[in-house]
């Protein structure tokens, strides 16, 4: 039974994964269709908040509902995984995902009000974001107790100021044209 609900913990995992991705790419088009003028402002805005509410509803938070109960099933089959540190560690990213999720959640219904706080840039680094709490848990699960946690705190450091720098090149390059 355990290898079935971590298959499924797996699968959805990856949905919610790709939910929180592509959700983020609709806030950066949302946001730059304000750039345009009349009427192409309104309706691109219709037809985003169309995508992100169908993509938010259908996709992502199914997908992380399912990932949390796969998850906590899994735990309740094999409670000594929670005696192990690397355990404790990747719960707490899953705990900062789950913010970053609800964060997401809120630009959503701001964007729907008209309410544009965050730049295309600060969007495209908050997408970044979810890409290191990928990358941490990854690596935890998969290393478990054999990883050397100072060169995998380095590692997780060295990869957000690379996906930084990329993101700020991208700008720059996007700019000069």
């Amino acid at each position: 039974m355990y290898e079935y609900i971590k298959a499924i913990h797996i699968i959805f995992v990856v949905c919610w994964m790709a939910g929180l991705f592509y959700i983020v790419r609709l806030f950066i088009y949302h946001t730059e269709a304000q750039q345009k003028p009349e009427p192409d402002r309104r309706v691109l805005s219709e037809q985003f908040e169309i995508m992100e509410r169908k993509l938010w509803y259908i996709i992502a938070v199914p997908s992380m509902v399912l990932t949390l109960l796969a998850g906590i099933s899994m735990l309740i089959l094999a409670p000594a995984w929670l005696q192990q540190g690397w355990m404790h560690i990747k719960l707490t990213f899953v705990v900062g995902l789950i913010i970053y999720h609800h964060i997401c959640q809120s630009k959503i219904k701001q964007m729907r009000k008209g309410i544009f706080k965050w730049t295309s840039t600060q969007l495209r680094l908050w997408n970044e974001l979810a890409t290191i709490f990928l990358f941490a848990i990854v690596f935890l699960v998969v290393l478990k107790s054999s990883l050397n946690w100072i060169f995998g705190v380095i590692g997780i450091i060295v990869f957000a100021l690379i996906l930084m720098s990329a993101v700020k090149i991208y700008k720059y390059l996007r700019e000069k044209k």
